[in-house]
């Protein structure tokens, strides 16, 4: 095509800044950047019932090698590959706080910082997501050893809400994340949420584990989505992260709540959690939008194929995500993905990713179809040029600083893989 075309959620209109597609930047809703730096070295058996439980103690090994430095050259690489997918925003969802001993650093919001620096290096809209995380479980027993760089009480975590909150910006917002219903005590969850300005977004991991699920209904008396649409005021400021493991009415609870569900397909997949009910939620209008989470895949046409064909597995059908007004899976996936963002980012903004005009898995591509190829058509990335806020970070597939991104990278793997 001669004429370029930009998509909005009403559909696609003349005028594109180049030749062929172009695309609202996605919001990657969930990541913890840290994880990228042990993408593929959890897939050794340790266990003969591996899950997730088993990966979090590679896991926590690897997060104890992290500092300052480290974290900010590891998430700047993370963020130009992201661009460099179409992710134009993140969540990140921050829980490495403190010295792998526990102890503050000098400065409490070090960590912080770290990722809000390899944030701006890199040119992407970022929404922090510092963690509260307190107790061990349910039955609200003492942080681990290797839990305790992740820990804060009420009156630190807000300490650090306030200092980051003062660093805001145009490309930065600071949210709340409470890190799960059992790491959280009710008492400090309410305490928590009636000190934060009323426009904070919220974000919380729940319901991706059935052991989870079991120990909430055990010790709280209902299930984690129950129980927390129950005791706290869920509106369009929340984020449910995960959400797997739902019953019909959970499922109706959290749509009419307003809150939006990231789900995560290639991270939920890798660590065996289960399957989301799509089908379900889209029956009851909920809102939801993606997150590549641990980092095992760096793609939201990953994401986006994956959720679409995890439902069609499980109900052995095919084109399950889709709209009484739209028959095509890429465009109702779209439409959601970028639906949704404002409200779980607190960015209203469009950025532009616009698609290699001269991929052979694009030609003779047209208005219903052109969404469809990019999701479906295959593993080549076909984003050609990114522009966060208008400024242009990825040219002809790379991140415009890529080459000195990877070499500090590729320095702070080996001084990881060697502690």
């Amino acid at each position: 095509m001669s004429e370029g075309k930009t998509w909005t959620p009403q559909g696609w209109r003349d005028g594109a800044a180049q030749p062929g597609w172009t695309l609202p930047g996605i919001a990657n809703l969930h990541s913890h950047a840290f994880q990228r730096a042990m993408a593929g070295m959890a897939e050794r058996q340790t266990h003969p019932e591996d899950s997730f439980w088993t990966w979090r103690e590679t896991m926590y090994r690897m997060a104890a090698r992290f500092g300052p430095e480290t974290l900010h050259a590891v998430a700047a690489q993370l963020y130009a590959e992201m661009l460099e997918a179409g992710y134009t925003t993140v969540c990140e969802f921050h829980y490495l706080h403190h010295a792998p001993d526990g102890r503050p650093y000098d400065d409490p919001a070090a960590m912080s910082r770290a990722l809000i620096a390899a944030a701006r290096d890199t040119g992407i809209r970022m929404t922090l997501l510092p963690v509260l995380y307190m107790t061990g479980g349910f039955d609200g027993r003492a942080l681990s050893e290797r839990q305790r760089r992740f820990g804060h009480s009420i009156e630190g975590y807000l300490r650090l809400f306030e200092t980051l909150s003062a660093e805001q910006g145009p490309a930065l917002r600071i949210g709340c994340a409470l890190h799960s219903l059992r790491a959280v005590p009710p008492e400090a969850m309410r305490e928590v949420l009636q000190a934060l300005p009323q426009d904070t977004r919220v974000h919380i991991h729940i319901a991706e584990q059935i052991g989870e699920v079991q120990d909430c209904t055990a010790i709280r008396g209902g299930r984690p989505v129950e129980w927390l649409l129950a005791n706290a005021q869920v509106d369009p400021r929340w984020t449910l992260v995960h959400a797997t493991h739902l019953t019909p009415a959970e499922v109706r609870g959290i749509a009419r709540s307003g809150a939006t569900v990231a789900i995560c397909p290639t991270t939920e997949a890798n660590l065996g959690d289960g399957l989301f009910p799509l089908r379900d939620y889209l029956a009851a209008n909920g809102a939801w939008g993606i997150g590549s989470d641990s980092h095992i895949s760096v793609s939201p046409v990953e994401e986006l194929r994956w959720l679409e064909y995890g439902q069609r597995l499980d109900t052995r059908h095919r084109n399950i995500a889709v709209r009484a007004d739209s028959p095509s899976v890429g465009r109702t996936l779209l439409h959601d993905v970028v639906a949704s963002a404002p409200a779980s980012t607190g960015f209203d903004v469009s950025d532009r990713v616009m698609l290699d005009p001269h991929a052979p898995q694009l030609a003779g591509a047209n208005e219903d179809d052109a969404i469809d190829r990019w999701i479906f058509s295959g593993n080549r990335n076909l984003v050609d040029v990114v522009e966060v806020a208008g400024g242009r970070v990825v040219e002809t597939g790379r991140h415009i600083d890529g080459e000195r991104i990877a070499a500090r990278f590729r320095l702070a793997m080996r001084e990881l893989l060697e502690r």
